[in-house]
C-alpha cells in the first residue's frame, strides 16, 4: 500500500498515529520506458501513408518545410494528396482547393511509383504547373552507386 496509518493498540498503546508516506515510482518508470520504446519504433513508420516503390537516385536530400503538400501516385496510377485519394479527373479541383487566398502555393513533394508510365507522372506535373504549383520536389530512394 502506498500510504497507510499505523494504529495504536486497543489498550494503553503509547504509539501515536503517524502517516507512512512512501511512493513507489518503479511502475511509473516502467510504463514510461515502454511508451518511449513504442514511440521510437513507430515514429519512422509515420513518414508516408501511401505505399509507393520509389525509384533510386543519388540526389542530395532537401529540407522539409511545414507547409508542404505530398502528392503520391501509386502503382495503379491513383493520385493521393497527403493520404486522401483524389477522384479520377478531380485533380484540378483538388489543387484549386489547396490554394489559400492570394498567398504563394505550398511546396509540393511528388512521390511516384517506379513502375508508372513516364507520361502519367508528367500529366500530374502538368496539372500542378497549370494550377500554379511551380515548386515541386521529386521524392526518390537514395542509391550508393552511379547509374
Amino acid at each position: 500500500m502506498a500510504m497507510g496509518l499505523h494504529r495504536a493498540g486497543a489498550r494503553g498503546g503509547s504509539r501515536s498515529r503517524t502517516p507512512m508516506a512512501e511512493i513507489n515510482v518503479t511502475p511509473f518508470v516502467d510504463v514510461m520506458l515502454v511508451l518511449l520504446i513504442i514511440f521510437m519504433v513507430t515514429a519512422p513508420l509515420l513518414n508516408a501513408g501511401v505505399p509507393v516503390e520509389l525509384p533510386d537516385s543519388r540526389a542530395n536530400p532537401l529540407d522539409q518545410t511545414p507547409d508542404q503538400v505530398t502528392i503520391s501516385i501509386d502503382r495503379e496510377g491513383y493520385i493521393y494528396i497527403d493520404e486522401t485519394q483524389v477522384a479520377e479527373g478531380g485533380l484540378a479541383q483538388a489543387l484549386d482547393d489547396l490554394r489559400t487566398g492570394g498567398e504563394t502555393p505550398p511546396q509540393v513533394t511528388l512521390r511516384a511509383d517506379r513502375a508508372l508510365d513516364y507520361g502519367r507522372v508528367m500529366a500530374v506535373m502538368g496539372e500542378l504547373n497549370r494550377g500554379g504549383f511551380n515548386s515541386i520536389s521529386l521524392v526518390t530512394n537514395s542509391s550508393v552507386s552511379a547509374p
